[in-house]
């Protein structure tokens, strides 16, 4: 019984992210065709009045897009590129090393039972000397 409940939610899982990645694809596609229309309007609307030139269609708006993509890498977001996601798993990995292991802790509970608030109470007063010491 329990099998087919993992069996059930991996084909769940799958359909969720098939279903995920199919409106994402969709969205780009509109997208792409939205902003052929945006650029369309503008050019006609700007340039034959500020540069005297011609109005262009549907698809030589689009293909604009595309020579402004791949010249200038318009909309690439991570322009830092794999240098940056280095530099930030490195200094994670750094953070994980700093921390302690929780196996340190593990006779935490025992120690202050025994020889925990001794010694912190000989701490405090070791510090109140000091401080009076400095001040006297």
């Amino acid at each position: 019984m329990e099998a087919e409940t993992k069996y059930e939610m991996k084909v769940k899982n799958f359909v969720t992210k098939g279903f995920k990645v199919f409106f994402m694809i969709l969205i780009g596609i509109l997208f792409v065709f939205l902003m052929g229309f945006v650029v369309m309007w503008l050019w006609n609307w700007l340039m034959p009045t500020i540069f005297g030139l011609t109005t262009i269609g549907y698809w030589q708006a689009i293909g604009l897009l595309a020579l402004a993509k791949i010249l200038f890498g318009m909309g690439n977001h991570s322009s830092k590129g794999k240098g940056m996601k280095k530099e930030r798993k490195r200094k994670m990995e750094d953070w994980c090393k700093s921390r302690r292991s929780f196996a340190d802790w593990k006779h935490y509970d025992s120690f202050w039972k025994e020889e925990g608030e001794k010694a912190y109470n000989a701490y405090v007063e070791r510090i109140e000397n000091e401080q009076k010491n400095e001040e006297g």
